[in-house]
């Protein structure tokens, strides 16, 4: 049974890794490890370079913790601001043995109150908090399902861009390997 070794202890991240393995193998069966590993970037990333190195970051911390794992997962969430608009997004890093994946997740922006909070320093689980009056949303639905009333939580954020990032270990024929 492949093991996938998810580069957070955050329940969102590692099923939305599980889900997106399970959609793309329908035929296989997944282990899933989450391990708590630093992204080496601000905790709340800014820009899509620094959002894609705190991927690829928790993503190597993680092998280098369970280097006999399958696949290695890194995802990340961070904001690009355009002007005096935030746009969430996230990066989705994939790798194994033999082959790397990414994709990016769809974005959105965000109302001006919580980007005025974490232009005050305040990460964007806590701005959410903050402003809806709940507890560790960024463990449930995230800023995408406060927004949307759960039509689309951060799992079903997360899920789309997972399974894009597996194309490369789906069509391997397509995609040269990597010597990770």
């Amino acid at each position: 049974m492949p093991h996938l070794v998810v580069a957070s202890q955050n329940p969102v991240k590692m099923e939305a890794a599980l889900r997106g393995f399970q959609e793309m193998f329908p035929t296989q069966q997944f282990t899933v490890t989450g391990v708590g590993v630093p992204s080496g970037v601000s905790d709340q990333p800014l820009g899509s370079e620094e959002t894609y190195q705190g991927a690829w970051n928790r993503l190597q911390a993680a092998r280098q913790q369970h280097p006999s794992a399958d696949y290695w997962v890194g995802i990340e969430g961070g904001n690009i601001i355009t002007g005096s608009e935030m746009e969430v997004m996230a990066w989705v890093l994939v790798q194994s043995a033999t082959q790397f994946g990414k994709a990016r997740t769809a974005g959105f922006f965000l109302p001006p109150k919580i980007v005025d909070l974490i232009q005050e320093g305040h990460e964007l689980g806590h701005a959410d908090d903050l402003v809806f009056g709940v507890q560790n949303s960024k463990q449930t639905g995230g800023s995408s399902g406060l927004l949307t009333d759960g039509a689309v939580d951060r799992l079903r954020f997360y899920v789309p861009a997972v399974i894009l990032a597996l194309i490369p270990f789906l069509k391997p024929t397509l995609y040269p390997p990597t010597s990770a």
